[in-house]
């Protein structure tokens, strides 16, 4: 659609992709990290999908019955029961998992929905923002909350917070900092700033290998989905365009199915290290 609306209108691929690839944005940012600018396109479908996410829990949840259940119900019981049982394993304190279960299942639908945004033609809802924008060539809108670094990082950096608020309520404020100066490599003061250090070095490394994996693997799928749909812009009718065009039709089914484990796999990655860092906030050095 856009693909071949590109072609017509003298856009190359480099320019289309980096068109697609371009955020709908409160303001031009000034620098890499520019807290000022906001992607209103990702905090759109983020909360859209959000709400719909816990719809669909709480619709489970209120047509739930001791009887027979339907394949609705079914599917969502065995989700919950996975999900707690993944938490039970990692998280021994029965009373933090009355949150860390419900949390991490929260994670898990919420990224799955994300990630399946994925799946959606990459020019139809860009297509559609642009006849609604007025400039459809001029109209930036990116579907895929997981593949923008802000949001990926945010959900990373809000499981440390988390884990922060764990290792205090486990271990008091006192002996939460004492394990922060004590911990690899033992309690003596020669070590206290290598301990310390290598704490710090932890924390962070755990937070943004987090997101950047959620990130990079989002990212990556996004971009050979618009590979593919240039190869359908790209046909004429000809040997060679008729060929572009059936590997577009063969290339796109076989990346979306393919995809379909890499979304769930992601989602699963990312609650699954949400758990893995909450339980070692629970363990003490």
């Amino acid at each position: 659609m856009a693909a071949e609306n590109a072609a017509e209108h003298g856009q190359t691929a480099g320019e289309y992709i980096v068109h697609h690839l371009t955020h709908l944005q409160s303001s031009k940012p000034t620098g890499v990290a520019d807290l000022s600018v906001f992607n209103f396109d990702s905090l759109f479908f983020s909360i859209l999908l959000g709400v719909l996410g816990c719809w669909v829990l709480w619709s489970a949840a209120r047509k739930a019955t001791s009887g027979v259940p339907g394949r609705f119900q079914a599917a969502v019981e065995i989700l919950v029961e996975v999900v707690d049982q993944q938490a039970k394993g990692i998280v021994h304190n029965a009373n933090s998992r009355k949150f860390v279960a419900p949390l991490a299942l929260t994670i898990f639908v919420w990224i799955f929905l994300l990630n399946a945004m994925d799946l959606l033609p990459v020019d139809l809802l860009p297509w559609i923002w642009g006849l609604i924008h007025g400039d459809p060539h001029h109209a930036y809108l990116r579907v895929v909350p997981t593949a923008d670094l802000s949001v990926a990082m945010g959900m990373s950096v809000s499981v440390l917070l988390i884990c922060l608020y764990y290792n205090v309520k486990i271990k008091g404020l006192g002996g939460w900092i004492h394990e922060l100066f004590t911990a690899p490599f033992g309690n003596h003061w020669a070590l206290y700033p290598f301990n310390f250090a290598m704490q710090m070095i932890e924390f962070i490394a755990k937070t943004v290998s987090h997101g950047m994996r959620l990130f990079g693997n989002m990212y990556a799928g996004e971009l050979i989905f618009l590979l593919i749909a240039l190869m359908g812009g790209a046909w004429t009718l000809s040997a060679t365009g008729v060929f572009l065009a059936l590997g577009h039709v063969v290339a796109g089914t076989a990346w979306a199915i393919f995809h379909i484990l890499i979304i769930t796999l992601q989602a699963f990655v990312f609650m699954m290290l949400a758990l893995v860092y909450v339980g070692q906030a629970h363990d003490h050095h």
